[in-house]
C-alpha cells in the first residue's frame, strides 16, 4: 500500500488539479469524490474509483476494510498524511477519505428513457449550487432523466458533486446543445413545457401524465428564444407576493412534484 506524506508528491499535485480546474477533469476524464457517503453512491451507481486516498487520523482502518469490499481490485489505495489531506480536501468538514474516479460518458445519444418519461432540461444554469440542488430533487422524485442544454459550468465541478450530496451519481444525465435536445425531444414524442413569464398558463394546468419535458432557464435571462419558440405550452408558477420569481432550484422542484402529483393520480 502506497503512503504520502509530502504535498510536492505528484499524485497529491494532480488531485489538486483535479479540484480546481475543469480543463485537468476534460483532459484526464477524472474527477474527485469526497466523503463517506457520496462515494459509497458513486459505487452503487456503477463509477470507476481509480484511487482511493485515505488519512489514518480521520478514518480508521475498520471503515477502509469495509470499502473495500465495494472496491474493483484494480483501485489503488493511497495512505496520506494528514496535512496531505488537507492540502486536498475540498470541505471544510472532512471524513478522511477521497476518491478519484473515472467520468461518465453523458452523450445525448447514450440516453435510455422509458415510455412516457418526465424529464427536466435546464438551459445554461451556471451556478453549481443551483444544478446540484435540482439533481438533488430530480433524484427525490424518481424522474427519468435531467438534460444540461448548451452547459456553462463542468458537470464534476466540485461544488455540483458536493451541493448535489451524491445525487449526480444517482441521476441520468445527458449534455448537449439546445438545438440537439429540441430535436431528440420532438423525435421521441416528448411535450416541452417552458417556464417563463410572457404568455404562459399555469403550471397546474397543463397535462405532465404524458411524454414531458419541464424546461427551466437562467434567474437572471429565463429562456432563450429556441426554447419559447418549441414549447408545446409555458408555464408560469402565479406569485401572490411581492417578489416576481422564485429561484430555479426551487421552482423546478414545485413543478417536478406537480407533474409527479398528476401521474401518481392517473395510477390510481
Amino acid at each position: 500500500m502506497k503512503q504520502i506524506t509530502s504535498i510536492q508528491n505528484q499524485l497529491i499535485k494532480n488531485v489538486f488539479q483535479l479540484q480546481e480546474k475543469s480543463k485537468a477533469r476534460k483532459k484526464t476524464k477524472l474527477f474527485v469524490i469526497e466523503g463517506i457517503r457520496e462515494i459509497e453512491i458513486a459505487l452503487k451507481n456503477d463509477f470507476e474509483v481509480e484511487q482511493l486516498f485515505f488519512c489514518f487520523d480521520l478514518f480508521d482502518a475498520e471503515k477502509l476494510n469495509n470499502f473495500k469490499k465495494k472496491l474493483s481490485t484494480a483501485t489503488e489505495l493511497i495512505e496520506i498524511s494528514k496535512e496531505v489531506y488537507q492540502k486536498i480536501a475540498y470541505r471544510e468538514s472532512t471524513e478522511g477519505i477521497i476518491a478519484v474516479a473515472k467520468i461518465k460518458d453523458h452523450s445525448l445519444e447514450n440516453l435510455k428513457l422509458p415510455k412516457n418519461p418526465l424529464i427536466v432540461v435546464l438551459e445554461s444554469l451556471e451556478k453549481p449550487g443551483n444544478i446540484g440542488a435540482v439533481l438533488r430533487t430530480a433524484d427525490a422524485a424518481n424522474i427519468d432523466a435531467v438534460l444540461i442544454a448548451d452547459p456553462k459550468t463542468d458537470l464534476y465541478n466540485p461544488n455540483i458533486v458536493r451541493s448535489s450530496v451524491g445525487a449526480i451519481f444517482t441521476n441520468n444525465i445527458a449534455t448537449a446543445s439546445s438545438q440537439e435536445i429540441i430535436n431528440f425531444l420532438n423525435n421521441n414524442n416528448i411535450a416541452v413545457y417552458s417556464a417563463i413569464l410572457q404568455e404562459a398558463v399555469p403550471y397546474f394546468s397543463v397535462d405532465f401524465t404524458s411524454g414531458s419535458a419541464i424546461v427551466m432557464g437562467t434567474e437572471a435571462t429565463g429562456l432563450s428564444p429556441l426554447w419559447r419558440k418549441q414549447s408545446t405550452a409555458n408555464i408560469i408558477i402565479p406569485m401572490e407576493g411581492q417578489i416576481d420569481s422564485m429561484n430555479v432550484s426551487v421552482a423546478t422542484a414545485v413543478l417536478i412534484f406537480e407533474a409527479k402529483r398528476q401521474r401518481n393520480s392517473q395510477k390510481r
